[in-house]
């Protein structure tokens, strides 16, 4: 469906952008030096850094956008935590802004902080939209995270990514990228399957009268 394909492609590249700044933050939280984030229009993404650990900077890319979705997931079942949520996207996409380096990871940065501005603002029962954008960007970070891994780590091994770095670098190269990538698959699905049953405990009755 060719609409639809169009219709998610700034969505998919705002998890691309989540995926770099995942790169980048734990890159910097480590003792690192990050010098520009790129995303480009077919979806793909490069973080270029010097220094930091390694080990926590190359699995961070799929695993903070799966565990940033997941967070996102929870918090979407719930208005404050929503609000909460879209400012902590808001900071990443803030940061992620100051490191990139193209036309496309600047506006595709500054759309999604205005589009969460835009809905807290809107005066439409409280914001509840922000609350449906959160949840969607949740769902769509952690999906196309879980499938990223699986096309690009699993099943169609390629030729150069963040797997196959790893592991030329992790155990001297005894256990293959495509382990990697399934490990980062199950702990991303951990994470999914977490908030979704985190969240329908601790909200079970949000939105029921009197609360």
């Amino acid at each position: 469906m060719p609409v639809l394909k169009h219709l998610l492609w700034p969505f998919k590249v705002f998890t691309v952008a989540l995926h770099e700044f995942g790169h980048a933050s734990v890159a910097c939280c480590t003792g690192g030096r990050v010098h520009s984030i790129t995303v480009d229009p077919d979806e793909g993404g490069l973080t270029k850094f010097s220094g930091g650990n390694v080990y926590l900077s190359l699995p961070a890319g799929y695993l903070s956008s799966s565990f940033f979705g997941a967070l996102m997931i929870f918090c979407g079942f719930n208005l404050l935590a929503s609000k909460v949520a879209g400012v902590f996207v808001g900071l990443c996409m803030l940061a992620t802004l100051i490191w990139a380096k193209n036309w496309l990871t600047r506006g595709i940065t500054v759309i999604f902080i205005g589009l969460i501005a835009f809905l807290w603002w809107l005066p439409v029962n409280g914001g509840v939209g922000l609350r449906y954008f959160i949840l969607f960007l949740g769902c769509m970070s952690t999906l196309y995270s879980l499938w990223d891994i699986c096309e690009d780590l699993v099943f169609r091994k390629v030729n150069e990514s963040d797997a196959s770095q790893f592991a030329r670098l992790c155990c001297r190269g005894a256990i293959g990228a495509r382990v990697w990538g399934a490990i980062w698959f199950l702990i991303s699905l951990l994470f999914l399957t977490i908030a979704v049953v985190a969240a329908l405990y601790t909200w079970k009755d949000d939105g029921k009268p009197g609360n």
